[in-house]
């Protein structure tokens, strides 16, 4: 790998991961990706390498300026304050407060109770329900908290701190949250979030590529 260069280790469907590549995508940061099997193998984030390189056993991490940072938000407030152009918060304090406050409510109130590592403690045959129903229930709250703070985007008309909605996974109905589905069309059609889609990762698997 080219000296200097970050590497991202990701899982083509990682929300998470995503989240970071687009974030890596709206700075122009090059970067190497070490792909991370979490269903290979038994799940390629239980090796001993990369427990020592991330203790959680989680995607992503990034090993970025001499450090490795885990946690997708994390990795995103470092890029902002390193590189803050183009920038990913708002200037205006009360802006930047809402973008953190969604960000918080998806990785920390949404994602994780579908996580692989949530859904492996459910009977299988209850897993996509299981699923849903975590999404649909922060969904409830993101579209009420969106009509009183979304522009173009989540917040105003800028691109910020990247919101990746989780619901083509898991097939949820999102004709109930029309705020939702109308940002997410627009953020999908950016080239940051196209060449960042699990669709088209090195580790995407023939049958899922577009």
């Amino acid at each position: 790998m080219q000296a200097g260069k970050p590497i991202l280790y990701s899982y083509f469907r990682s929300s998470c991961s995503w989240r970071v590549r687009i974030a890596l995508a709206l700075k122009g940061i090059d970067y190497e990706t070490v792909p991370i099997n979490l269903i290979k193998d038994g799940g390629q984030q239980f090796s001993k390498d990369f427990q020592a390189l991330n203790p959680m056993k989680q995607v992503p991490a990034l090993k970025i300026d001499g450090i490795t940072i885990h946690q997708s938000l994390a990795i995103i407030e470092y890029l902002e304050e390193t590189r803050p152009t183009p920038r990913l918060l708002p200037q205006d304090p009360k802006k930047r407060a809402s973008v953190r406050m969604i960000s918080d409510l998806i990785a920390g109130g949404i994602q994780p109770l579908q996580n692989l590592s949530v859904l492996k403690q459910v009977e299988e045959e209850f897993q996509l329900t299981w699923a849903q129903n975590a999404i649909i229930s922060g969904f409830n709250a993101l579209e009420q908290i969106l009509q009183s703070t979304a522009g173009t985007y989540c917040v105003g008309d800028e691109v910020s701190c990247p919101q990746v909605f989780l619901y083509y996974r898991f097939k949820v109905d999102c004709t109930p949250y029309p705020t939702i589905s109308s940002i997410n069309k627009r953020l999908l059609v950016l080239e940051a979030f196209q060449v960042t889609h699990p669709c088209r990762q090195p580790d995407t698997p023939t049958e899922l590529r577009a």
